[in-house]
């Protein structure tokens, strides 16, 4: 039997990311998520490019996509239950992060505590 995702990707995050690995201009194994001790609330998401799968990433394939979101090892226990979504507002667009987990988060929006 699988396991259920520990992570739930949006299909707008899903077209962001395909995207953004489109127009990088060279071969990535997909993009990584992590979380780094940051802001005043203690941590914060981090995505990047990833060139390869580490050993111990944690793999989320998209069923709509080629591509593969990678989990940092450091990262799940924080992930595991999270939706990201990518938004478009008038003034500002990006990933956000929806996470059952958090207990709290700034006033700016920058970090989160769980």
């Amino acid at each position: 039997m699988a396991r259920p995702s520990p992570i739930t990707i949006t299909p707008s995050a899903i077209a962001q990311i395909n995207a953004l690995l489109a127009q990088r201009g060279k071969p990535s194994a997909g993009i990584k998520i992590g979380v780094r001790t940051k802001g005043c609330s203690g941590l914060s998401y981090t995505i990047e490019y990833a060139d390869e799968v580490g050993q111990y990433d944690e793999v989320v394939d998209l069923p709509e996509s080629s591509v593969k979101v990678l989990i940092d090892p450091k990262a799940i226990m924080f992930i595991v239950g999270t939706q990201m979504d990518y938004v478009e507002e008038k003034l500002k667009s990006g990933f956000t992060f929806t996470n059952p987990n958090e207990k709290g988060r700034c006033g700016c929006g920058e970090s989160f505590h769980v």
